[in-house]
């Protein structure tokens, strides 16, 4: 028998709850664009369908819900299950700590540890924040890290990069959400090939950086993502590479290159033993982000 077809029963917001966590369970979901676990997933999908508060379940759990609510909330779980798509994707937006963006799947689902950096202002390492005027934001995606900087860099102008129309077609209602047309310029390029003398005091990417069997291995929920997003080459690392060997002649004196490479660190150092990276601490841990500065870069 079918579940979703036998949930008249099913009569409030606790039912639901209940029922999309048994379900997801069930299908063996993969979680990681937003939540980490299908109680936390299925309490989102069902606040963000009902229009309600997302960090207010526990007053509404009680709540009994109309015919339309429930067919409504029972379509969304139907269609996670089912089609395997990240809530991201059903919802159309995405968070990165209280910043909220519009994501569809033209765009990787931002989770980026840069923005955790970027809410501190890449302290220590950029020392005055109001003295950062030009910044990159390197396969800026949905455009979320690009419009991080420009709120953690006040009086930075930024450059948002991607090889993607269809992304930076995305970023463009994000970075008019947040009124930043201004102060953000949407680039399509493929890394640096069009930045053409053009230097900067601080660069950021979350490149590509999946390897070639991971991308292999990746389950549903991933692969619903722009393949171009994910993999880099064998070891993960190609975009990277381009990467270190371009981004001094992009960076004024002092600059800093801020780079996220997933799982790579021990690829990574024994690919350049002599490059001092700095592994910045985020909520994940040391080794997911490095920081350079123009100085250390051959």
């Amino acid at each position: 028998m079918n579940p979703f077809d036998d949930t008249e029963s099913l009569i409030t917001v606790r039912d639901w709850l209940r029922f999309a966590v048994s379900r997801f369970n069930e299908a063996g979901l993969v979680f990681g664009h937003g939540s980490d676990n299908a109680f936390d997933e299925a309490a989102y999908l069902i606040l963000h369908t009902l229009h309600l508060p997302l960090d207010r379940l526990d007053p509404f759990l009680d709540a009994s819900l109309t015919h339309g609510e429930a067919a409504a909330i029972r379509a969304v779980i139907e269609r996670r299950v089912k089609e395997r798509i990240p809530a991201a994707y059903l919802t159309h937006e995405a968070w990165l700590g209280p910043h909220r963006f519009y994501v569809d799947e033209r765009v990787i689902v931002p989770r980026s540890f840069i923005a955790e950096l970027l809410a501190e202002q890449l302290a220590p390492w950029v020392e005055a924040p109001e003295a950062v005027t030009r910044a990159l934001d390197l396969c800026t995606g949905s455009g979320c890290l690009a419009i991080l900087a420009a709120l953690a860099f006040p009086r930075a102008e930024v450059d948002a990069v991607d090889i993607s129309r269809d992304a930076l077609d995305v970023a463009a209602k994000n970075v008019a959400d947040y009124g930043l047309a201004d102060r953000i310029a949407l680039i399509e390029s493929d890394l640096f090939a069009g930045l053409a003398g053009r230097t900067y005091d601080v660069i950021l990417s979350n490149p590509p950086y999946v390897n070639a069997a991971s991308v292999a291995a990746l389950p549903p929920e991933y692969r619903a993502e722009p393949s171009l997003a994910l993999g880099s080459g064998e070891d993960g690392l190609d975009a990277t590479r381009r990467i270190l060997a371009q981004a001094k002649a992009h960076l004024n004196p002092g600059g800093v290159l801020v780079v996220e490479i997933g799982h790579n660190r021990d690829a990574l150092e024994a690919a350049y033993p002599r490059l001092p990276f700095v592994w910045l601490d985020t909520s994940g841990g040391d080794q997911f982000v490095f920081l350079l500065r123009r100085e250390d870069l051959a």
